[in-house]
């Protein structure tokens, strides 16, 4: 594209913008994009989880596992933050169980100060299915998560306090679609913090057997006194390379609140019992 442009400055995000073309407002935008997905031709259902904020209750196969090789970044108005990279494990330990584990590296910059780098909290969960999907009825799970203070918090790499995290997720799919959300609360002691609500919502769709699409809506309460309650979207993708081997990336930003841009991009691995001819087989 050609021709003179102008900056505006949004929420201290720099948007080029063609001159004599009118401003679009982010929410605008969020509304066509789910308008879009809806048009897109019919497939398969699609996956759900990563690479979203928002969770679902589908655990993984018993027997089969997930790996991932990932990194989640924050650009907020009071710094940038980042996982660089964090390592998670998924497996079905039993039918409906699947056990979690998160290992995360990252480094945190304040506005005008030094960046922090180094080993983090660790994530452990328990996502438990206890409603499966029917025609009518949505399938619905819990995942609690508790966050270890495993990082070094007189560097700013921990909360310094064990932070849990009790949701409820519902799924329901129909035809090519599949849309799953809920939400949960943050137990979350420490100076100036407080306890808070995450909800969130994801609407997915399959465009081909290598490709699924998404969007998301959340909302967040503020999880430090007098801080500020978050809206935000992200949009997705996953890419099937084979059966076993996926890249997942996400990007988003805040209507309101203190994300100016964010993003999760991971390598997922995925291993399990293959079936063939009716019996299951390594």
């Amino acid at each position: 594209m050609t021709g003179e442009y102008i900056v505006i400055n949004q929420n201290m995000a720099r948007l080029f913008i063609p001159i004599g073309v009118p401003v679009v407002p982010r929410w605008f935008i969020g509304v066509r994009v789910v308008f879009l997905l809806f048009i897109l031709a019919i497939s398969p259902p699609a996956i759900a989880g990563p690479p979203f904020k928002t969770d679902d209750p589908e655990t993984v196969d018993y027997k089969h596992g997930e790996f991932y090789v990932a990194s989640q970044y924050a650009n907020d108005k009071d710094g940038v933050s980042s996982t660089a990279p964090h390592f998670e494990v998924n497996y079905g330990v039993l039918p409906n169980v699947q056990l979690h584990l998160l290992v995360p590296f990252g480094y945190d910059r304040q506005r005008g100060g030094p960046t922090l780098y180094g080993f983090q909290d660790v994530e452990l969960g328990v996502k438990y299915r206890f409603i499966q999907e029917s025609e009518y009825l949505p399938m619905v799970g819990t995942f609690p998560i508790v966050h270890l203070p495993t990082g070094d918090e007189s560097r700013g790499l921990s909360g310094g306090e064990t932070q849990l995290f009790l949701p409820l997720w519902l799924q329901k799919s129909w035809g090519p679609w599949l849309t799953y959300g809920g939400g949960g609360y943050w137990i979350n002691p420490g100076k100036d913090n407080q306890n808070y609500w995450f909800f969130g919502l994801v609407l997915q769709r399959e465009i081909a057997k290598w490709l699924s699409v998404g969007v998301e809506s959340f909302y967040q309460t503020p999880p430090i006194r007098y801080g500020e309650y978050q809206t935000g979207y992200s949009l997705g993708a996953i890419i099937n390379f084979t059966e076993n081997h996926h890249l997942l990336f996400s990007g988003g930003s805040d209507f309101h609140g203190p994300n100016l841009f964010s993003y999760y991009v991971a390598y997922q691995y995925t291993w399990g019992q293959e079936k063939k001819n009716g019996e299951e087989k390594k």
